[in-house]
C-alpha cells in the first residue's frame, strides 16, 4: 500500500512538470521579453507561462484576447487570436459534433503560424467533466498536438 502511494505521488509530480509553468515577468529571460515589447508595445498585464523550451505571453490588446508564443530568442514563433465560437470554420464544427457526442464548445481560437502563416484552429470542448483542447488544420482535419 505504501509503495502504490509512492508510486501514485511521483507520477502525479512528473504529470504536473509536463505542463504550462507560470512564470512572473522578472523570470523570463530578457532577450524573450525584448521580442515581445517589440512586436506588442501596447499591450498591458502580459501573464506569462513557460512551454517545454518556448514562452507564451497571454494579453490583451484592444478587445481582443491574444496569446503568443516565443522562442527562447524573442522570435515569434505563433499568434492565437480568441475568436466566438460561431466564427470556428463550420467544417470544424460539424466534426466536433460528429466525433464528440455530448461535448459542449467551451472557447476557440485562431493560431496562426509565425513562419509559415498556416493556420490551426483550436477548440476547447467539455466532455464528461473533462476540458480538452482539439486542433484542426486550415483543410479542417483534427490533428493531435
Amino acid at each position: 500500500m505504501k509503495r502504490t502511494i509512492v508510486l501514485l505521488g511521483a507520477a502525479l509530480l512528473l504529470a504536473g512538470s509536463a505542463s504550462a509553468q507560470k512564470l512572473k515577468a522578472a523570470q523570463v529571460p530578457a532577450a524573450v521579453v525584448a521580442g515581445f515589447n517589440r512586436q506588442f508595445p501596447q499591450a498591458r498585464e502580459v501573464k506569462w507561462e513557460k512551454e517545454d523550451e518556448q514562452y507564451e505571453a497571454g494579453f490583451e490588446q484592444g478587445k481582443q484576447e491574444l496569446s503568443v508564443l516565443l522562442d527562447a530568442s524573442g522570435q515569434l514563433v505563433e499568434t492565437e487570436t480568441g475568436i466566438k465560437v460561431e466564427q470556428l470554420p463550420a467544417a470544424v464544427r460539424a466534426t466536433l459534433a460528429r466525433q464528440y457526442k455530448g461535448i459542449k464548445i467551451k472557447e476557440a481560437a485562431k493560431i496562426v503560424a509565425a513562419g509559415t502563416g498556416a493556420v490551426t484552429y483550436e477548440a476547447e470542448i467539455a466532455q464528461s467533466g473533462k476540458t480538452v483542447d482539439v486542433l484542426f488544420d486550415a483543410e479542417r482535419r483534427e490533428v493531435k498536438k
